[in-house]
C-alpha cells in the first residue's frame, strides 16, 4: 500500500513538472520527491528571472528604436517642408527669369515667331516639292526648327536661309538623275528621271509623280492624253534647240486628277446593258452600210462601163435592161416601154436592199439612249428613296447610266444617218442612170419607128 501511494505521488509530481524528469530519474520516496520539487522551483525561479531580465532589456531597446524612428520621421517632415519651399522659390525664380528673358529678347522674340511660322510653312513645301525626290530629307531640319521653343542660333538661321535659296535656284533648273521608280503593280526599277524645275518628273517617256508620304517616285495609274505623252517622248529625246512640253503648274496635282478621269472603257461600262445594245446596233448598222456602199460602188462602176458599150449587154443592171430591149426591139413603143419598166422594177429592190434596216437602226439608237436615260433616272430615284441624298456616290451610277446612254444613242444615230444618206444617194444615182438609159432607148426606138 505504501508503495502504491509513493507511485501515485511520483506520477503526480511528474505531471506537475511537465515531463522534465524522465522515468529513469523518477523519485522513489516522498523525501526525494520533496527535494526534487524544491530543486525544480529554484530552477524555474532562475529561468523566470532570466526571462524577466531579457524582457526588460528588450523593452529598453524597443523604446530606443521607437525614439530613433520618431526622430527620423520628424527629420523627413522637415525635409519635405524645405523641399516644398525650395520648389516654390524655384518657381518664382523661373517666372522672374522668363520675364527677364522676354524683356531681354525685345525684337528677337518677334523674329523668333516669324522664323517659327516660316519654318513650319516651308517644311511642308519642301516635303511636297519634286526637288525632294532628288534631295530627300531636306525638310527634317526645317520641321525641327519650326517646332523648337527656344531662339535659333545664328548658324541655324543661315542654314534656313541657304535652304530657301537652294529651293529657289533648283526651281529654275532642268536636271537628270537616277532614281528608283515604283510601278503600278508594286515593282521597282531604276531609271533616269528628268526633273523640270519644281513642276514635273519624267521617266521612261511618261509622267511620274513624287509621293512625299511614301518617299518614293511612282508611275501614274493613268497617263494624260496622247498629245501630252507624245510631248514627253519628244522632249526627252531632243538634244538641242527647243521642244514643246506640257507642265503641271500645280506640281503634280493635275496629273493625279488625270488618274481619276474616266476612260472610254469606263464610260462604255457605265452605260450598262443598254449601252452595249446601242454599241451593237452601231456596229451592225455600220458594217451593213459599208457592205452596201461597197456593193453599190461596184455596181455603179459596172453600169458606167456598160454605158460606154451599149451594144453588148453585160451582167449588170444596165446590161440586163439592154438585154430586155434587144429581146423586144421589134415590138411597138408601148410594149418596149413596159418591158423596160418591168426590168427596172426588177433591178430596183436589189439596189435599195438594206437601206430600210440602216434607217431603222438610226432611229432605234436614240430611242435606246432615251430608254437608258429613263432607266438610269429610275435607279437614281430608288437610291434616293433607300439611302437619301446624303452620299452623292450612291446616285452616281444611275446618273452615269442616264447620261452615257443618251450620248451613246446620239453617237450611234449620227453616223448611221450619214451612212444611210450616202448609201441611199448612191442607190438612187444608179437607179436614175437606169431610168435615163431606159428612157433614151424608148426615145431612140420611137424615132426609128417614125422613120
Amino acid at each position: 500500500m505504501k508503495k502504491l501511494i509513493t507511485s501515485a505521488l511520483v506520477a503526480a509530481s511528474f505531471s506537475l513538472t511537465a515531463g522534465m524528469v524522465s522515468a529513469a530519474d523518477a523519485p522513489t520516496s516522498i523525501d526525494q520527491l520533496l527535494q526534487q520539487v524544491k530543486a525544480d522551483r529554484k530552477s524555474d525561479a532562475r529561468i523566470n528571472k532570466k526571462r524577466e531580465a531579457e524582457f526588460k532589456a528588450e523593452r529598453g531597446d524597443k523604446a530606443a528604436l521607437l525614439k530613433r524612428e520618431k526622430r527620423a520621421l520628424a527629420n523627413e517632415k522637415q525635409r519635405g517642408k524645405d523641399l516644398n519651399q525650395a520648389f516654390l522659390d524655384n518657381e518664382r525664380k523661373i517666372a522672374q527669369l522668363e520675364a527677364d528673358l522676354i524683356v531681354a529678347q525685345g525684337d528677337l522674340g518677334e523674329m523668333f515667331g516669324v522664323v517659327k511660322g516660316e519654318a513650319g510653312d516651308f517644311s511642308g513645301k519642301l516635303e511636297a516639292s519634286n526637288i525632294s525626290a532628288q534631295y530627300p530629307g531636306r525638310e527634317k531640319f526645317i520641321a525641327e526648327l519650326g517646332a523648337r521653343k527656344q531662339l535659333p542660333k545664328i548658324h541655324e538661321l543661315e542654314k534656313f536661309w541657304e535652304e530657301q535659296l537652294f529651293e529657289m535656284v533648283q526651281q529654275g533648273k532642268i536636271v537628270k538623275f537616277n532614281a528608283e521608280i515604283t510601278g503600278i503593280d508594286g515593282s521597282v526599277h531604276n531609271s533616269e528621271v528628268t526633273r523640270v524645275g519644281v513642276y514635273n518628273l519624267l521617266a521612261d517617256g511618261h509622267y511620274v509623280v513624287y509621293k512625299p508620304e511614301l518617299g518614293l517616285i511612282q508611275e501614274l495609274a493613268q497617263q494624260p492624253g496622247g498629245e501630252h505623252v507624245s510631248s514627253v517622248k519628244d522632249y526627252v529625246g531632243t538634244t538641242s534647240g527647243y521642244e514643246k512640253l506640257f507642265v503641271d503648274p500645280a506640281r503634280g496635282t493635275l496629273l493625279n486628277v488625270f488618274t481619276q478621269k474616266a476612260t472610254i472603257e469606263d464610260r462604255i461600262e457605265a452605260g450598262g446593258p443598254i449601252g452595249y445594245i446601242i454599241i451593237g446596233i452601231l456596229v451592225i448598222g455600220a458594217a451593213l452600210a459599208l457592205f452596201l456602199m461597197f456593193s453599190l460602188f461596184s455596181v455603179g462602176a459596172k453600169v458606167n462601163a456598160q454605158r460606154k458599150n451599149l451594144g453588148t449587154p453585160g451582167n449588170n443592171p444596165l446590161g440586163r435592161i439592154l438585154k430586155a430591149y434587144h429581146d423586144n426591139k421589134n415590138s411597138d413603143v408601148e410594149t418596149i416601154e413596159l418591158k423596160l419598166d418591168e426590168a427596172i422594177l426588177k433591178e430596183t429592190p436589189a439596189l435599195e436592199k438594206g437601206l430600210s434596216i440602216i434607217k431603222v437602226f438610226a432611229a432605234i439608237a436614240p430611242m435606246m439612249g432615251l430608254l437608258g436615260t429613263v432607266t438610269g433616272m429610275i435607279a437614281t430615284f430608288q437610291s434616293i428613296q433607300l439611302f437619301g441624298t446624303g452620299d452623292p456616290k450612291l446616285m452616281a451610277g444611275g446618273i452615269s447610266m442616264a447620261l452615257i446612254t443618251t450620248v451613246q444613242g446620239l453617237i450611234a444615230a449620227l453616223p448611221l444617218m450619214l451612212l444611210h444618206a450616202i448609201v441611199s444617194a448612191k442607190s438612187k444615182s444608179v437607179v436614175q442612170v437606169l431610168e435615163e438609159q431606159s428612157a433614151g432607148l424608148v426615145a431612140q426606138h420611137a424615132e426609128k419607128r417614125a422613120d
